[in-house]
């Protein structure tokens, strides 16, 4: 019995527990327009009051007849201004529903744009690590997937409950003086199904929760099937039957919990039912014989039935009403608990550094990815001074990328420090650091967006500059095809939208390098595999320009080919974490070790 006690309480005590982010969502809808909320909840409180006013007419309406048709003289003008009152009365409960509807709709749009911008603005606050974590993109789903509409429904149940209310109170007084056990009866007979709302509820919501992988995996099996960047290995490798029926083993995996909670829930629902049928039914009986042993006057009695229908309907949709709120406050948990993910304080405000000749400096830098065991860099140390290049040599994975993620913060070391110009990376200002880089990673952005778009994004201050677009994409040898388009730099790229020219890999690579250019007065030039899909004359072209352009910047780059590294001043072979070599071209072939061997093996391919 203690037992079962306290399974009661706490649920009754989750119930209202979640109930926190109520607050907060009437907040959120207040701010987003105060004019439409007011009228939302004036429109409200008349439509709350209304229904019982036509009720109480009524009876004057019903015993007004009864009276004319028992009398000499009967009075029709009375009856007939009643009836006008009546419709009066109808038309303005008609014109405030369709006010609230109005205003919902409004509000629905605003909100669901608010939302969406709250969501968006906290993405670009997050840290990378927290793109790259499978439970972020849970979170952030579940946020983006229910949190748009879930305000505006909290406010409109709120306001509904609030409008039955006020319904219930009037009803409940006219009822009163038939007798107090009617109002008890009428608000007793539908807590059973409210209590079995609220527990479905919850259920639903955590299916919801539980499933959030399998409907990303779903996400993305449509992405794969629908997409041009995957349709074509799709169609070549013939996989589009086996995704195809992927996809609806997820579908139906979650249907199956689907299925079993909308039984339970509407088999219990119908049963629970029962009872608020029972309960009016024989409150109508008993209005009846009342009636019948003349306690109460024919238009009473018609009276007294409309409220006990009228009433029972809004016991009903107001402990709906409260147990969608329910569901509603535990989908905005899933909201602002996105929007309340931690961001880490970057204090540094530093715009320069107090010795600019030192450049950049590793020093016993390690780094782990937080959902890794092992070390991705172990103990790194280099420098580089100004007007000096740095290649980076290793195999795939051996830690070459996530030394750039390191130098530009998109990580920070787990041990060691990084000095830029004699101060420690933590001491400088973001904005001011990535300022003075200009980066093309392997993985670039390829943006439907317009030619001068995807360069101009290399620098957001300079976006819409034509002039430095131009600029950029003749360092980045991209001027010549894209003056032979027909729009030039205001042709629309990608394939999702109308007239879009798609690209080929090497025009793609010439673009992301002209991106990369845009930052004029960086003095941190950073290449990550630039010329993968390039032909080795373009190649050559583009590294001979690469080395006029940038004599007086601190170059990295990051390649596989070796006729590209040798002509950087310092070369750091890497392998598995930690600098196995280090040296330039020369001195590399002289110790005959690793660096040695794969500039063999690569040149021997071209014997």
């Amino acid at each position: 019995m203690t037992d079962q006690r306290n399974h009661s309480v706490g649920f009754v005590s989750r119930i209202f527990g979640v109930f926190g982010y109520s607050r907060r969502a009437l907040h959120l809808v207040w701010t987003t327009s105060r004019a439409l909320t007011f009228t939302l909840a004036i429109l409200t409180l008349i439509s709350g009051v209304l229904p019982a006013a036509i009720a109480y007419i009524g009876l004057f309406i019903v015993d007004g007849v009864v009276a004319a048709m028992t009398s000499s003289s009967p009075d029709m003008r009375r009856v007939l201004w009643l009836v006008l009152i009546e419709a009066g009365v109808v038309i303005s409960l008609a014109a405030s529903q369709r006010g609230i509807s109005v205003s919902q709709s409004l509000l629905r749009a605003l909100l669901g744009q608010r939302v969406n911008v709250m969501i968006l603005e906290k993405a670009l606050t997050l840290q990378l690590a927290n793109f790259e974590d499978s439970e972020f993109y849970d979170k952030l789903t579940q946020a983006r997937r229910e949190a748009s509409s879930r305000p505006l429904s909290l406010v409109n149940r709120t306001f509904g409950l609030v409008q039955n209310a006020i319904s219930l109170t009037s009803y409940a007084v006219l009822l009163s003086a038939f007798s107090p056990w009617a109002v008890v009866i009428l608000v007793g007979a539908g807590l059973p199904s409210f209590f079995a709302e609220a527990k479905f509820s919850g259920d639903a919501f955590r299916l919801f929760r539980w499933r959030s992988p399998e409907t990303r995996m779903q996400m993305y099996l449509e992405t794969v099937i629908a997409r041009e960047d995957g349709v074509k290995e799709v169609k070549l490798f013939q996989l589009g039957p086996r995704l195809l029926q992927r996809y609806r083993d997820i579908f139906n995996k979650l249907f199956v919990e689907d299925r079993r909670l909308a039984l339970r829930r509407d088999s219990w629902g119908f049963v629970l039912g029962l009872l608020s049928t029972a309960a009016f039914y024989g409150a109508y009986a008993w209005i009846v014989i009342t009636t019948m042993n003349g306690g109460i006057t024919l238009g009473a009695m018609t009276m007294y039935l409309v409220l006990f229908r009228q009433g029972q309907t809004a016991v009903a949709a107001s402990l709906s009403a409260i147990s969608g709120m329910y569901e509603d406050n535990l989908y905005l948990s899933n909201l602002y608990d996105y929007l309340g993910q931690a961001v880490p304080v970057r204090k540094g405000d530093a715009k320069y550094g107090p010795e600019p000749q030192r450049g950049i400096e590793f020093k016993n830098v390690s780094f782990h990815y937080p959902a890794s065991n092992g070390k991705a860099l172990n103990n790194i140390s280099l420098t580089i001074r100004p007007g000096e290049s740095l290649a980076l040599v290793g195999e795939n994975g051996s830690g070459k990328t996530t030394l750039i993620k390191l130098l530009t913060r998109l990580y920070d070391p787990t041990e060691g420090c990084i000095m830029l110009d004699g101060l420690d990376l933590q001491k400088w200002d973001v904005e001011a650091l990535r300022q003075r880089i200009g980066v093309i990673f392997q993985d670039f952005g390829r943006y439907q967006f317009s030619v001068g778009e995807n360069i101009g994004a290399g620098d957001v201050r300079y976006i819409d500059d034509a002039e430095r677009w131009a600029t950029a994409a003749e360092t980045g040898m991209a001027a010549s095809f894209i003056e032979e388009m027909p729009d030039g730099y205001e042709t629309q790229l990608g394939r999702w939208f109308k007239g879009g020219r798609e690209l080929s890999g090497g025009q793609w690579q010439k673009i992301a390098l002209s991106r990369a250019f845009m930052r004029s007065d960086a003095d941190i030039l950073v290449l990550d595999e630039p010329t993968a899909a390039l032909d080795s004359a373009s190649e050559a072209a583009i590294f001979d320009h690469f080395q006029s352009e940038s004599h007086n910047k601190m170059t990295i780059l990051i390649s596989h080919r070796f006729s590209t590294v040798r002509i950087a001043d310092q070369i750091i072979v890497i392998h598995k974490g930690e600098i196995l070599e280090q040296g330039n071209h020369e001195s590399l072939l002289a110790m005959n070790g690793q660096y040695a061997h794969l500039f063999k093996l690569q040149a021997k391919g071209y014997q």
